[in-house]
């Protein structure tokens, strides 16, 4: 392992509906990965611990056609919500790519893992059916710089095994 990730994430709006949010990560893809697709890597860090939510409950079928379900709970809320899709494709170390079917404005998600020197350059792309949907969830992009920073925490943990 290399010395202390200083990378930041950036996030970009592509276009009317595409979102994008890199960084690099301290640790192979392979290790990256596994924490993406582990549910019990995931519920540890895909939540950004500022707003107050709880991932309740975390269910992945990580292969091509294969399934998702992730619940969500907050004070605020008077029941949890539930978020959930397909995974379309999945190449281990390299690529995933899954529906968001909750709603009919939910993206297309692909998240590619890239190694560079010893690292991972991760890309998560969204792409949205309209305008308005990209809209509407403007914030969930700009949370991951702070789900980034989680799963730093948690891919140090794995790297010292490494």
């Amino acid at each position: 392992m290399n010395q202390k990730n200083d990378n930041k994430t950036t996030t970009e709006r592509k276009s009317d509906l595409e979102l994008v949010a890199t960084r690099t990560f301290d640790a192979l893809p392979h290790i990256v990965f596994k924490a993406w697709t582990t549910p019990e890597l995931f519920i540890r860090w895909w939540v950004p611990k500022s707003g107050g939510m709880t991932l309740i409950s975390c269910e992945m079928d990580v292969r091509l056609g294969g399934g998702y379900s992730l619940e969500f709970g907050h004070p605020a809320f008077d029941k949890p919500m539930i978020f959930f899709g397909k995974y379309i494709e999945v190449t281990p170390n390299q690529r995933l790519a899954w529906t968001n079917e909750e709603s009919d404005e939910g993206p297309l998600t692909v998240v590619t893992f890239e190694e560079k020197d010893g690292q991972t350059l991760l890309t998560l792309t969204e792409t949205y059916p309209t305008k308005q949907a990209l809209e509407a969830s403007l914030g969930g992009i700009e949370a991951a710089a702070e789900q980034f920073e989680q799963l730093d925490a948690i891919l140090l943990g794995l790297c010292v095994g490494e």
